[in-house]
């Protein structure tokens, strides 16, 4: 487990951030998951966000878990130990993800779960698969609710210029308008004499 040592100032506040945003329940709900869709059983309890890292770190269970859902989404799983094979490996599984239709907004970064930096983005990327999953029509364990299905509206052209038409009538029309007796902008107004003169009174004829 990587250890670089205590935090200060700000990025003792983001750590702290972070760790209160992780939900060991929700973590204990993947783990679940993962064992029922993988077939293997954790060797470890996972008992807090540690475990939960700990298991997950190598990314070979992340890698076995994309390809029993969709064979063949990772081709050759790094059992070597070396750091920059199990980084490797966490790279092929969110590439995978991302190939099975996950967003960019679903994925994490391979530092939020390598160096524990944030392992509650690791936990919602696994619900947002589980309900990838559900919306594809997967037949095996379910994890999360499932995807909403993009609705999509489709209009012709003359609907859309019908709507560009009575979007202009709202804001009203400028036709006919003219500039004429309007002040150029930055430029001074001219002070004219009679300006000052007070009309004279009508006399009255009554």
């Amino acid at each position: 487990m990587a250890y670089h040592g205590p935090s200060y100032g700000l990025s003792r506040e983001c750590a702290m951030k972070s760790q209160a945003k992780f939900s060991p329940e929700r973590a204990k709900q993947c783990v679940i998951w993962i064992e029922e869709v993988t077939g293997n059983k954790a060797e470890m309890e996972i008992k807090d966000q540690i475990d939960f890292a700990e298991m997950l770190k190598d990314g070979s269970i992340l890698c076995q878990l994309i390809n029993a859902i969709q064979p063949g989404s990772v081709k050759k799983i790094n059992t070597m130990k070396a750091p920059f094979k199990q980084r490797e490996n966490i790279e092929m599984y969110l590439k995978a993800c991302g190939n099975y239709g996950l967003k960019e907004q679903d994925l994490f970064q391979v530092n939020d779960l390598y160096e524990n930096k944030n392992l509650y983005m690791v936990v919602d990327n696994l619900f947002n698969l589980g309900g990838m999953t559900q919306k594809k029509g997967w037949d095996g364990p379910t994890l999360g609710v499932r995807q909403s299905s993009e609705n999509k509206r489709n209009f012709d052209e003359d609907v859309l210029k019908a709507g560009q038409s009575m979007i202009g009538l709202q804001y009203g029309t400028n036709k006919g308008a003219s500039q004429a007796g309007m002040t150029p902008y930055g430029a001074s107004r001219q002070i004219r004499p009679e300006d000052f003169i007070k009309p004279q009174a009508e006399p009255d004829r009554t």
